[in-house]
This record gives structure tokens, C-alpha cells and sequence, in this order.
């Protein structure tokens, strides 16, 4: 609807850029950045997820030292982390159909099951001493097979706890908890592994799966209704696949975040080797970077879910993509670390209005009957890149340096979101 030309404020008497400043600053609210725990499923969901967060991030650090004791070599370490990864490219799409197929609840409890039981046949095996490097690689892939058919349906299941207006602010919750998990899940398995053992860490994880399937089976949620008309799953695929490429502002989002995926965020595999050769420091300046740009997505998620029910999404998306490229041309050049770490915070705010405000702009123009399909799609092209992304900045830094690659891939982002603010105005203007 086009507002009355009548009803709008002239030119003169709008605020101006200081006064829209103190808004924003007055909306800002620690009360209103939690809204989503008023509903009961979600709090279910929040708290049982926080502690299954940490078990998950226990057993992924364990996993990766165990690896490297008992192999010594770097080539197995991709080894487990393509095994883990791979899985995404084959099933998600397919995970999508089955989430609006049947119960996203159900799918949940069914992959968070596998989850568990795999955990705890690696701990088994690291109990009884028996474990072997194949063992470790059959089990990642088991886990990115379940966590192929999961990540849709837990993508689409925010909106069966939460009303729409929330949505947002979930979504902002669901990835500070997940930003917390990481800064400190690592460092407890790293004690827990030191003190007893890789098992433990792989039992807490397989105990802390419990905690989220029964806050699931606790949830009072409305009933699912099965889709009347009966179609293959080819068909399905298809018509949600149709509907994203269709919808002019979907695509555009994905079409966006695929970019960030490819060139904006993989610059972090190459942490390691900065923290070495760039600042002359060692494996506690590699801890730090990760930690800051940690922290700062933390940050940014609780900034998204202080504002509440704000009405700006695409301004602040569009910030993000603009703001994330010119902070890791900066970091490229910079030498001395605290400045690194303070330019890392700030990439990390920004990362995360990315993700969050693209996922939920996303869900607000989906439809219920096809959301788990085009959150299939959503989260296919944020996962499936990330290995071409983790084997092109490798090759490039290996060829030109650890500064050209970065500054390759953050420059073609800032090029790409350029483009977008240039020709798509209609996403930053949308609430």
C-alpha cells in the first residue's frame, strides 16, 4: 500500500541522522533481549540446547585431538573434517522435503537420537582402548548425515515455538548460545581431555543429547498436519527449489549469503598461520583471534536481540555486508595485535547480522508448507560452499600469501554487497 503523500513529514521536520541515532539508542533493551523465553517451548529449547552446545563442541575438540594423537598427520584432520561436511551436499535438499513431510519435532528427536548413540559408541571405543582412525572417520560421516536431515527442520522449527513478531529475536538467541558453546566448549574439553581422558568428553556430549530430547517431547506444540496432496519427493524438491529462485527477494538473500559463505568468512581457516606469520605470535595469538571474532558474534547476536521488534532488518543486513569486508581489508593490513583482535570483534558483529537477519528474512517470506524446503535450500548453499571455500583460500595463500587471499576474498565481497545495496534497494527497506 503507497502511504498518502498528505501524511508524511516534510523534508525538514524528519529527524536527521543523530536523532534516528538516539532512537535507535532508546529501542535498545537487555529486557527485550530475551522476548523469546516468554514462550515455554522455547525456553525448553534454549536451555536444553545451551548444554547440548557445549557437549557437541566437547566432542568436535576431543575428536580432533584424538585424531591427530593417533595419526600425527594434518591430511587427516581434513580427512574427518571432509567426511563431516560431505554429507551436506547429498542429502540437505532432500532433508528439506522430509521436514515438511513430517513432524519437524519428530526428524528432530529421531537425528538428535543417532546424535547420542554415536557418542556414545565413540566413548565405548575410547574406554575399552580399541579406537582406530577409521573408526573416527565412519562415525563424522554418520554425524553429517544426521546433521544434514537436522539442520533444516531445527531452521524451520523456530517459528512452531515462537510467534512471528519474535522470530528474529530467537533466531538472535539461538545463535548467541551458539556463539557462547563455542568460546567455552573447547576450552572445558580441553581440561576434561587432559585431566581424563577423550572418552569423557564424548560421554558428556552423548548425556547432554538427553537434556534436548526431552525438552522436545515436553513441548505442547500444534498438531502437524501432513500435506493432502500426495507427490514424489522429486516434485517437492522441485516446487521449493521453483519458489526460491522465483521469489525476487529470497533469491537475493541466498544469492548474498552464498557470497559470504564463498569469500567473506572462510579467511578464519587461514588464523593459524596469521597468528604465526603475519604477527609473529603463537598458539595462544591463534586462540585469541578465534576467541575475538567469537565474541563479537556473540555481541552482535544479543545487540539483534536487545532491539526487540525492530523494523529495519534490511538496513542492518545491509551494514553487516558492507561493514564485514571493509573491517577484513583493514585486519589484512594491520600488524600489531590488539588492533587485529578489536578489527576481528567488529568482523564478528557484522558476520552476524549477516546470518541472522538473512535467516530470518528468509523464513518471513516462507511459507509454512514449503519452509522446510527453502531452509533446505538456505542452509544447503551456507554449508556447501564452505569446503570450496575452505580449499580455495587455502591454494590462493599457498600461491600468493596469506595477505592477498584474504584480501581476494573480502574484496569480492565488498564488490558483491556493493551491488546488492546499488541495484536490490528493496532489501534494505525491508522491516
Amino acid at each position: 500500500m503507497t502511504p498518502d503523500p498528505a501524511l508524511m513529514p516534510p523534508p525538514a521536520s524528519r529527524p536527521g541522522l543523530l536523532a534516528r541515532l538516539f532512537d535507535l539508542r532508546k529501542q535498545l533493551s537487555w529486557k527485550q533481549a530475551f522476548t523469546a523465553l516468554k514462550y515455554p517451548n522455547y525456553r525448553l529449547w534454549f536451555w536444553s540446547q545451551m548444554f547440548s552446545l557445549f557437549g557437541t563442541w566437547m566432542q568436535s575438540t576431543a575428536l580432533m585431538f584424538l585424531v591427530y594423537k593417533l595419526t600425527g598427520s594434518a591430511a587427516y584432520l581434513g580427512f574427518v573434517g571432509f567426511a563431516s561436511g560431505a554429507p551436506a551436499w547429498f542429502f540437505m535438499l532432500y532433508a528439506g522435503v522430509i521436514a515438511d513431510r513430517m513432524s519437524r519435532r519428530t526428524l528432530i528427536i529421531i537425528t538428535q537420537t543417532s546424535m547420542m548413540v554415536l557418542a556414545f559408541a565413540m566413548a565405548a571405543l575410547a574406554f575399552l582402548g580399541v579406537v582406530q582412525p577409521w573408526h573416527i572417520l565412519v562415525i563424522a560421516l554418520l554425524l553429517g548425515v544426521a546433521n544434514a536431515f537436522e539442520a533444516p527442520a531445527r531452521q524451520a522449527f523456530v517459528l512452531e515455538m515462537v510467534d512471528l513478531p519474535d522470530m528474529t529475536n530467537a533466531i538472535a538467541l539461538n545463535g548467541a548460545m551458539f556463539n557462547v558453546a563455542t568460546a567455552v566448549g573447547p576450552a572445558v574439553a580441553g581440561v576434561v581431555y587432559a585431566l581424563f581422558g577423550p572418552a569423557w568428553c564424548f560421554t558428556i556430549n552423548g548425556i547432554s543429547f538427553i537434556a534436548v530430547i526431552a525438552a522436545l517431547a515436553f513441548m505442547k506444540l500444534r498438531p502437524f498436519v501432513p500435506k493432502a496432496e500426495k507427490t514424489s519427493a522429486i516434485a517437492d524438491l522441485k516446487e521449493g527449489v521453483k519458489y526460491v529462485w522465483g521469489h525476487p527477494m529470497i533469491r537475493t538473500i541466498i544469492g548474498l549469503l552464498a557470497v559470504v559463505s564463498l569469500f567473506g568468512i572462510s579467511y578464519a581457516i587461514l588464523f593459524p598461520a596469521w597468528a604465526v606469520k603475519i604477527l609473529g605470535g603463537d598458539a595462544t595469538t591463534n586462540g585469541l583471534l578465534q576467541t575475538s571474532r567469537g565474541l563479537g558474534a556473540m555481541a552482535g547476536a544479543l545487540l539483534i536481540a536487545s532491539l526487540g521488534q525492530f523494523h529495519f532488518r534490511g538496513r542492518l543486513l545491509t551494514l553487516g555486508t558492507l561493514a564485514m569486508p571493509v573491517l577484513i581489508i583493514v585486519f589484512a593490513f594491520v600488524r600489531w595485535t590488539p588492533l587485529s583482535l578489536l578489527l576481528l570483534f567488529g568482523a564478528g558483529v557484522a558476520q552476524i547480522f549477516i546470518f541472522n537477519l538473512c535467516n530470518a528474512l528468509v523464513q518471513t517470506f516462507s511459507p509454512q508448507a514449503l519452509r522446510g524446503r527453502i531452509m533446505g535450500v538456505y542452509v544447503f548453499v551456507f554449508f556447501g560452499v564452505m569446503p570450496v571455500a575452505a580449499l580455495g583460500i587455502g591454494a590462493t595463500a599457498q600461491r600468493l600469501g596469506e595477505t592477498a587471499a584474504v584480501l581476494i576474498g573480502a574484496a569480492i565481497m565488498l564488490v558483491a554487497a556493493i551491488l546488492v545495496a546499488v541495484f536490490f534497494p528493496h532489501l534494505r527497506r525491508q522491516a
